[in-house]
């Protein structure tokens, strides 16, 4: 009976298979239940402002921490939803090493040109989302060919954030558009290498 019981607990065993998938996504959740419990804790700590006060900490800890802040459990659910439906696959294909750095420099990018052409505050992971769209489209890539899916994804998705720039909305689809370039350099610059 202990050998049958073993068996079991062995076959159902969690696999932490994406460490930096699962850590952003758990982080971004964790954000958001903080802000339930401390109203204000996304706008102080996970949220981008345009000012940059070079005297104040936060204003240095806010270009990194801004992708675990959102607005409600909707745009939360949203990103994670992508994140997690997308990230494993792309951590496997890149590691998670580069996926971490790739995302590291989607956010830093967006934080720079948002604080020195924009006049809005900026949070949610939506630049790392469709960061990894784009670079979705290239997980099957032969040297110098450009996948018909990537060509789709930029026309359906980063085509339609290219639309929707002009509405005046709270949805930042510059963030969308940025990390979409990002991606899809990282995944043209890759295929070239294949």
């Amino acid at each position: 009976m202990n050998l049958e019981s073993s068996q079991y607990t062995t076959l159902f065993k969690l696999d932490y298979n994406a460490p930096f998938t699962l850590t952003l996504s758990l982080l971004a959740m964790a954000c958001l239940l903080a802000n339930e419990l401390l109203p204000g804790f996304t706008a102080n700590f996970c949220t981008l402002y345009p000012e940059f006060n070079w005297s104040d900490p936060l204003c240095w800890i806010r270009p990194f921490s801004y992708v675990l802040g959102h607005a409600g459990s909707a745009h939360l659910f949203g990103n994670v939803s992508f994140l997690l439906l997308l990230g494993p696959a792309l951590e496997e294909r890149y590691g998670t090493r580069q996926l971490f750095v790739l995302s590291l420099v989607t956010t830093l990018v967006t934080a720079l040109i948002f604080i020195l052409f924009f006049r809005q505050a900026i949070l949610g992971a939506s630049g790392i989302v469709f960061t990894f769209i784009t670079l979705s489209s290239f997980t099957k890539v032969r040297k110098n060919h450009i996948p018909l899916s990537f060509v789709l994804v930029l026309i359906l998705f980063l085509g339609k954030e290219l639309m929707d720039s002009f509405n005046k909305d709270q949805i930042s689809q510059t963030a969308h558009l940025i990390g979409g370039i990002i991606g899809s350099f990282f995944g043209l610059r890759r295929s070239k290498l294949a």
